[in-house]
């Protein structure tokens, strides 16, 4: 069934013909467009030139298209895997044989394998991953580390393990792939001291955790047993304290951020992620109060803008809520997606941020 045939200008007001616009691959397979001079219909995130909107008409489905007289984009492929879907599974593959091999493969024997060019392969790899592939090979290794290391029998087994030739290279990354010394990690964080206190909002329950390096956690709920817990969960033999009077003047300083946003909140944080995750996280903060981005243009912001799922989860593994605004992010059409501490949250900071 045709969605619609409009005039220019309704075209143009048309969430649709913005997201054709951006050329946002989350729209892929929600609809097509076929353009009338062209006699073709492509997807949402074609690399064509842009159509006139008086040329454009809209389709749920490549059948609907082909019925109307339309011919599948040749270089989109609308009917099936566009030459990014392509690419992301070969780079999909081409992690899982990084991550399986014992030792970094080399650039020119992945690339052999992706059946690429050496440069074309490295700039499609880090598009689609935000990393290149000897950072893809550092964290994946890391993440073993810090998989391994509360069953290991020891730190060096545990890094060895993870394929580290060397106990003393992972020793010099430890405070930014654990946020802690590797002993420390691998006990459940003890040792480390963790303060915390729980306030309330007009959005509910608030945590704020602090660690030596700076604020670990700002989670929103209803039930502050259920937040504490989780934080317990996340650092179970750390030294957690609450009730600490000092400590409550920063969850005061949050819980006034939240209510008024425009103060802005200058506070320094222990983000703990992939290289990717931060660069996604450092890109949210400098998003203003107020302020919206789809999360085509995010991964666009980082340079990766092949990345947006990759974004996206990014997003989703943010645990400091409103220091890094992760609920300024939405889709193309200004829809609201999902927030770790619910979409009504979400959507009642962004009222509170407009209304500033």
């Amino acid at each position: 069934m045709e969605l619609a045939t409009m005039p220019e200008t309704e075209i143009e007001r048309d969430p649709r013909w913005q997201s054709v616009l951006a050329r946002d691959p989350v729209c892929d397979g929600e609809f097509v467009y076929a353009v009338k001079t062209s006699g073709a219909y492509c997807r949402p995130s074609c690399p064509s030139r842009v159509a006139k909107p008086r040329n454009v008409t809209f389709f749920y489905t490549p059948d609907e298209a082909e019925a109307a007289g339309f011919r599948a984009c040749l270089r989109c492929n609308p009917r099936g895997q566009s030459p990014s879907q392509a690419n992301a599974a070969i780079v999909a593959e081409i992690c899982r044989l990084i991550e399986q091999a014992e030792s970094v493969p080399r650039l020119d024997d992945l690339a052999a394998r992706a059946g690429m060019s050496p440069h074309y392969f490295h700039r499609q790899f880090k598009a689609i991953t935000g990393l290149t592939p000897r950072a893809w090979a550092a964290a994946h290794r890391a993440r073993r580390v810090r998989t391994a290391l509360p069953d290991a029998a020891s730190v060096t087994d545990a890094i060895y393990a993870a394929g580290f030739n060397a106990s003393s290279r992972f020793y010099e990354q430890s405070p930014d792939v654990l946020g802690m010394t590797p002993s420390a990690y691998k006990s459940g964080g003890r040792d480390a001291d963790i303060r915390f206190a729980v306030g309330q909002c007009s959005l509910g329950a608030i945590l704020v955790a602090q660690s030596d390096r700076g604020v670990c956690a700002i989670s929103l709920g209803d039930d502050p047993d259920l937040l504490v817990r989780e934080l317990q969960d996340r650092f179970p033999l750390a030294r957690l304290t609450g009730d600490d009077p000092d400590f409550s003047a920063l969850v005061a300083k949050v819980v006034g951020f939240v209510e008024a946003p425009r103060i802005g909140l200058d506070l320094p944080l222990d983000i703990r992620g992939t290289a990717f995750q931060m660069r996604v996280w450092q890109a949210l903060r400098d998003i203003p109060a107020g302020g919206t981005v789809s999360y085509a243009e995010l991964a666009r912001r980082i340079g990766s803008p092949s990345a947006v799922r990759a974004v996206a989860g990014a997003c989703a593994a943010n645990w400091i809520a409103v220091a890094v605004p992760c609920h300024r992010v939405v889709r193309t059409n200004g829809d609201l997606s999902g927030y770790r501490w619910g979409v009504a949250r979400k959507r009642a900071l962004l009222n509170m941020e407009a209304q500033a």
